[in-house]
C-alpha cells in the first residue's frame, strides 16, 4: 500500500513539473494551429525501415459496445500533456496511458447515450488541455482536460485524476441546448476538440445533414473555462443581415440552420483570434428557400476569442448545393515571402482548392478568381454565377469527367462505368444537383476532409491527403421520395421545407470499385513559398477492400491526416487499408508500412519520451468507410 501511494505521489508530482510544452504534441493538430510538425528527428529516411511496435492499448470497445461499435469511428489523436498520453474513444471515454509503456493511468467515462443511431457514428477527433494560470499549483482541476461529447455536453476533468471539475458547470459539465426540438437524438452532436482562448473554451457542433430547411443552428458556443458560464455563441447564418455588398441577392435566413464547425478549429494565441471552418447551410442541395450567398457559411471565419466579434471571414463556395463545406483545420503558419515572413491560414478543401489567407485581414496571398460557373438549375434554385477558385497552388484533384475517362479493370465493367458516366449530367465543378441525376466530381467526402495538412516551417512544404470518388447527386420531388425510396433502396433525405429531396450514392463499377480513374487516393506536397506542386503519391492498396487480398496500388479514399517531422519523413494511416506509412518529405517515396490491427482512419502524432520517439495512431477503424473495426492505440519506436 505504501509502494502504491509512493507511485501515484510521483506520478503527480512529475506531472505537475513536466511543462505541457515538452510533450511536443499538446494539441490536437501539434500545436494550437495545428500545423501537425514535429521537430523531433529521430526517426529518418535512413532508419524508418527498423521501426516497430513498442506497444499497444486496447480501449475495450470491441468486447464492451459489440454493437454500438458498428456505427463508430475511432478517429482521436491523443495529445502528451502533464507527463501522460491523453486521448478520447468514440464513445467519449477519456483515457491517460503512461507514454513510455502504453498503461493506463486513469479513465474516465462520461456515460454517453448510446443505442441509437447519431448523426455522424460515434466520433471523438481529440481532446484538449487547459492550465489555468489563477489556480494554487496542485490544487485539483489546476490543469483541466475538455471534450464535447456525441449527447452534446462540455465536459471538464483533472489532467492528473481524471476526476470531474465538479467547479465546472454542473458538476464538470455543459449540456449544449440546439435550441429547438430534435427530429432524433442523435441530429446534433459533438465530434471536435474543443479550443481555448485565455480562460474561455469554445465549442463547435456536428448536425445531421439533409433533414430539414427549418435546422438547429450551427451556433459556436464559448464558455467561462474555469466555471462553464456562457461567454458568447456566434450563429454562422448571417440572419436578418442584407448580403455584402455587390452580392446578387438579400437572402432570407429565417428558415435556414446549420453552417455549423464540425470539423477543428484553430486558435492564434497572439493575436486571441479563434479561426473556425464553417460548413454549408441546411439543406445541403437545394438552396431556393436560402437565396444569396449566405454569407460565413462555407467560410473561414475569424473571431475575437474573448468576445465572439467577427474580425475577418473569407467565403470559399458561394450559396452551397454540393456539400462542398470546410472540412478541415484552418492551418496557422507563417511564410518567407519576398516581402519578410507573412503569418497566413492555409485551408484545404473538399474540392481541392487549397486557399492561403493573410491572417490579419483574410486577403489571399496567391490570388482567388471569381469564374462563372454552370447554372440551369432545378425550379426554384438561385445560383451563384462565379465561385473562387485560387490562383495557385492548382487544385489537387480533377474537376471534370467524361465517359472517354471511365476506368475498370476489365472491357465489360469499364463499358458499364462509360455507360453510366454518359446518362448523367456532368458540366465539371459547381453543376448543380438536378431531377436526371448530376456527376459530383469530386465527391462530397472527397478532395481534403477532415485531416487537413502537416506544414514543415523549415522548407515551406506542406503535406495533404485527398480521395478521388464521383457521387451521383439527384433531386427528387418531395411527393415522390418514398415511392423512389422502395423503388431504390438508395441514400434518400427528405430535405424536409423545400420542393426537393435527393439522393446520392457513389459510382462504382460492377465490381464495386470507381468508375473514375485511379489514384484513388493521393498524398501531395505542395510549396507553399511559391505555390507549387512538389510531388504526388499514390495514398494506400485496394488489400483490405478487395475480394482478393492483392496490395494493389490504386490508391483508395481516405480519412485522416497526415504528420511531418524535422526527420525527413511524412507519418500517415487514413487509407482502407490497414497500415500506418511513412514517406521520404523530400521525394515522395513510400520508406515504410507497419500493419495496423485495425483501420488507421485517424491522424498520428508523435513525441519523445525518455529519449526515444514514438509514433502513435488510433487504429479502430471507420464503419462507414468499411474498414477493420477494432479499439486499440498502437505506437511505434525504433528498437532500444
Amino acid at each position: 500500500m505504501k509502494i502504491q501511494f509512493f507511485s501515484a505521489f510521483l506520478f503527480c508530482l512529475l506531472g505537475f513539473l513536466w511543462p505541457a510544452s515538452a510533450g511536443e504534441w499538446g494539441h490536437y493538430g501539434g500545436d494550437a494551429g495545428g500545423s501537425r510538425h514535429s521537430e523531433l528527428s529521430q526517426i529518418t529516411p535512413a532508419n524508418v525501415d527498423d521501426l516497430e511496435q513498442a506497444w499497444s492499448f486496447s480501449t475495450g470497445d470491441l468486447t464492451a459496445r459489440p454493437d454500438d461499435i458498428k456505427e463508430s469511428a475511432f478517429e482521436g489523436t491523443p495529445i502528451l500533456v502533464a507527463g501522460s498520453l491523453v486521448f478520447c474513444t468514440p464513445f467519449n471515454e477519456i483515457i491517460a496511458l503512461d507514454p513510455g509503456t502504453g498503461a493506463q493511468k486513469w479513465r474516465f467515462d462520461p456515460k454517453v447515450t448510446t443505442g441509437y443511431r447519431p448523426a455522424n457514428q460515434f466520433i471523438c477527433r481529440g481532446v484538449s488541455y487547459w492550465k489555468d494560470p489563477m489556480a494554487e499549483q496542485g490544487a485539483v482541476c489546476a490543469e483541466t482536460v475538455f471534450m464535447g461529447t456525441v449527447d452534446s455536453r462540455l465536459v471538464s476533468v483533472d489532467v492528473h485524476s481524471g476526476a470531474a471539475c465538479m467547479g465546472f458547470g454542473n458538476e464538470g459539465e455543459v449540456s449544449i441546448d440546439p435550441g429547438m426540438a430534435l427530429l432524433w437524438p442523435g441530429e446534433f452532436q459533438i465530434t471536435s476538440p474543443p479550443v481555448i482562448v485565455g480562460d474561455t473554451v469554445i465549442v463547435g457542433s456536428a448536425i445531421g445533414d439533409n433533414a430539414r430547411a427549418d435546422a438547429p443552428k450551427g451556433s459556436v458556443r464559448a464558455f467561462d473555462a474555469r466555471t462553464g458560464e456562457p461567454r458568447w455563441d456566434f450563429d454562422p447564418v448571417a440572419r436578418g443581415a442584407v448580403e455584402q455588398p455587390g452580392s446578387w441577392g438579400d437572402g432570407d435566413a429565417a428558415r435556414t440552420g446549420h453552417a455549423n464547425v464540425w470539423a477543428p478549429m484553430s486558435v492564434d494565441e497572439a493575436r486571441g483570434l479563434v479561426f473556425l471552418p464553417t460548413s454549408s447551410p441546411s439543406p445541403d442541395f437545394f438552396g431556393g428557400e436560402r437565396p444569396g450567398d449566405n454569407r460565413y457559411a462555407n467560410s473561414v471565419v475569424a473571431l475575437n476569442g474573448a468576445t465572439g466579434e467577427v474580425a475577418w471571414h473569407f467565403q470559399t463556395v458561394h450559396h452551397d448545393v454540393w456539400d462542398y463545406d470546410l472540412p478541415a483545420q484552418p492551418s496557422l503558419v507563417t511564410l518567407q515571402r519576398p516581402e519578410g515572413p507573412v503569418d497566413v491560414v492555409v485551408q484545404v478543401a473538399k474540392t481541392g482548392f487549397v486557399f492561403v489567407l493573410n491572417r490579419e485581414t483574410g486577403e489571399p496571398i496567391f490570388g482567388v478568381e471569381e469564374r462563372p460557373v454552370p447554372q440551369d438549375g432545378p425550379i426554384g434554385e438561385f445560383l451563384s454565377p462565379t465561385q473562387p477558385f485560387p490562383v495557385a497552388p492548382p487544385p489537387l484533384v480533377p474537376h471534370t469527367i467524361t465517359p472517354d475517362d471511365a476506368w475498370g479493370i476489365t472491357p465489360w465493367d469499364r463499358g458499364a462505368c462509360r455507360d453510366a458516366i454518359a446518362s448523367y449530367r456532368s458540366e465539371g465543378l459547381f453543376t448543380p444537383p438536378s431531377p436526371e441525376g448530376t456527376l459530383e466530381f469530386p465527391f462530397s467526402g472527397g478532395g481534403a476532409n477532415w485531416g487537413g495538412m502537416a506544414f514543415n516551417p523549415d522548407t515551406q512544404i506542406m503535406y495533404v491527403n485527398t480521395s478521388r470518388a464521383l457521387h451521383v447527386i439527384k433531386l427528387i420531388p418531395s411527393e415522390e421520395i418514398q415511392a423512389e425510396r422502395d423503388r431504390t433502396g438508395n441514400f434518400i433525405a427528405q430535405q424536409a421545407g423545400t420542393p426537393w429531396g435527393m439522393s446520392r450514392e457513389l459510382l462504382l463499377s460492377p465490381f464495386d470499385l470507381p468508375c473514375n480513374p485511379p489514384p484513388f487516393g493521393v498524398l501531395h506536397a505542395v510549396d507553399l513559398s511559391d505555390g507549387t506542386i512538389k510531388w504526388e503519391s499514390t495514398l494506400g492498396t485496394v488489400q483490405d477492400i478487395a475480394p482478393l487480398p492483392i496490395p494493389w496500388a490504386l490508391g483508395t479514399p481516405n480519412f485522416g491526416g497526415p504528420l511531418v517531422t524535422s526527420g525527413g519523413l511524412v507519418f500517415i494511416g487514413a487509407a482502407m487499408d490497414d497500415y500506418l506509412r511513412a514517406f521520404n518529405a523530400e521525394t515522395g517515396e513510400e520508406v515504410w508500412a507497419g500493419r495496423l490491427p485495425g483501420g488507421g482512419q485517424a491522424t498520428p502524432m508523435t513525441y519523445e519520451w525518455q529519449g526515444r520517439q514514438y509514433v502513435v495512431i488510433a487504429a479502430g477503424g471507420h464503419s462507414t468507410s468499411t474498414t477493420t473495426l477494432g479499439d486499440e492505440v498502437v505506437a511505434f519506436a525504433l528498437p532500444q
